[in-house]
């Protein structure tokens, strides 16, 4: 069945923050399905929109939802970042910490690159002096070659 988009959007507003409200108590009040309802958030997230809820509180949300709000408001000024959150329903220090942890993440995922990386340059040099304290004993044992 087909449904008006003006209702697709007005059930997906409430589904959001601040509202929040569950599948289904949305899907009791307007009379469609709870997999309707489930589809229609998985195309929105999909579309990039930040955070159906699906009645969780913030701190509840997703890694994915988080990560679109980090995102959006990216480059947001101190008022336009407030108007943002109390529109969804959120506070300022959530989406600063939730930025502080994706950060922190990209450090990480830096540090094991660079600790891989001195890893195999580490194992590189040891096999190097191995072979030249290898060659100085074969000099020693049968001395310099007149070619060298």
């Amino acid at each position: 069945m087909r449904y008006p988009k003006e209702l697709k959007q007005k059930v997906l507003a409430r589904m959001m923050a601040p509202g929040n409200e569950t599948v289904s108590v949305l899907a009791r009040e307007f009379n469609v399905t709870e997999a309707t309802l489930y589809a229609w958030r998985r195309s929105a997230l999909q579309a990039g929109v930040a955070a159906p809820g699906d009645g969780r509180a913030a701190e509840q949300w997703t890694g994915a939802a988080k990560f679109a709000v980090v995102l959006e408001t990216a480059s947001l000024s101190e008022a336009e970042l407030g108007e943002y959150c109390r529109a969804r329903g959120l506070f300022p220090e959530q989406v600063r910490a939730w930025r502080e942890l994706c950060e922190a993440k990209v450090d990480r995922q830096r540090i094991r690159e660079l600790e891989r990386d001195l890893g195999r340059k580490d194992r590189a040099l040891a096999e190097t002096a191995a072979l030249l304290i290898l060659r100085k004993k074969a000099a020693a044992i049968w001395g310099e070659d007149e070619a060298e």
